[in-house]
């Protein structure tokens, strides 16, 4: 035991004595072996964003939070607006393939525009990851929402609220059809809402992420179904106009709005003000950090384009006006400015 002891103390002096020595010399510590490999791998890379428009909470959110975390790494971060066009996303990318930035990220439209696209950025030797809705042609990594698991969890709380002794009508508010973010959360709701036939859809229709539009489908629907139990809306940001409608028309006791958004500070406010029941979060501050971990790790990867491909999923916050304060300790009700200041 007592050659233990002491072999242990002469191993500790061992590591101790280069930290003592730096005293005298001015140089104290040991340096990190890893530290310049990582910075140099990352120095001078250019990563491009493509979202499908910039002006709202998503995509102003992942946009700030991988400059705040990017940015300082030496990594530049650059953006082109298409501005809700689908053609204008596919003309930048397009442009984008013949600059060859490092990192392409996009936020796809739907799941076709850019599939063919991506598939040709990778092949020229740029890493692509993608943002919350998927093209049908897998890149590098994708992060955002599982959507199936929104569609779930929303019918759930539709049946919980909707079931024996009302009348079990439920509508359902989409985006645009095509978008990754509709279809899966359609297949979401149709798992849970086939096992109960008590609830009955008597509108499923498309408002194109526009909350006009959202609105007037509202309120013909709430004038044809004056007994309504719910709606399931499929942004929160179209979902205003959803809440806005049953709000004016006296059923906001009535009528169950659920919703999915970032869980930025507008659905927050939504959830405080009685427009929306429940708002199912996916975190955009989260995102943010796990899309800039991405790149990070694709960057000192080594690996091409392509090589390997995978998928992280945001955990979900299920947002209502009594749990507020509880998850804004995790983070919600953030702002742009939030982001830009960490």
């Amino acid at each position: 035991m007592k050659q233990m002891i002491k072999v242990i103390a002469a191993a500790a002096l061992t590591i101790a004595a280069p930290l003592a020595s730096g005293a005298q010399t001015g140089k104290m510590g040991i340096n990190d072996p890893q530290r310049a490999a990582v910075y140099d791998a990352l120095k001078g890379k250019k990563v491009v964003f493509v979202p499908v428009a910039l002006g709202f909470d998503l995509s102003d959110g992942w946009y700030a939070g991988m400059k705040s975390q990017l940015e300082p790494l030496g990594i530049s971060v650059d953006v082109r607006d298409p501005n809700w066009s689908a053609d204008a996303g596919a003309r930048a990318i397009a442009s984008l393939i013949a600059e060859r930035p490092d990192v392409i990220v996009a936020h796809n439209p739907d799941v076709q525009t850019y599939a063919k696209l991506l598939r040709k950025a990778e092949k020229r030797g740029i890493h692509v990851v993608q943002i919350n809705m998927k093209s049908a042609y897998a890149t590098d990594a994708f992060i955002g929402a599982d959507y199936v698991d929104i569609g779930r969890r929303a019918a759930q709380a539709v049946v919980e609220r909707c079931g024996a002794g009302t009348s079990g009508k439920v509508a359902i508010v989409q985006g645009v059809v095509t978008a990754a973010a509709s279809a899966y959360q359609l297949r979401g709701i149709s798992d849970v809402l086939s096992k109960h036939p008590e609830i009955k859809i008597v509108s499923n229709q498309a408002a194109d992420w526009d909350a006009t539009k959202a609105r007037a489908i509202t309120e013909t629907t709430l004038q044809q179904n004056p007994d309504l139990c719910g709606i399931i809306g499929f942004w929160d940001g179209m979902d205003v106009g959803t809440g806005a409608a049953v709000k004016q028309a006296g059923k906001a006791d009535s009528v169950f709005v659920v919703t999915s958004g970032g869980g930025g500070k507008a659905g927050c406010d939504n959830l405080r003000q009685g427009v929306f029941d429940l708002d199912i979060s996916y975190d955009v501050p989260g995102q943010a950090r796990d899309l800039s971990n991405a790149i990070e790790s694709i960057l000192q990867s080594g690996f091409k384009p392509g090589a390997y491909k995978y998928t992280l999923y945001t955990p979900l916050q299920m947002l209502t006006r009594d749990n507020l304060e509880k998850y804004r300790t995790f983070g919600a009700c953030w702002t742009v400015d939030d982001l830009k200041s960490r």
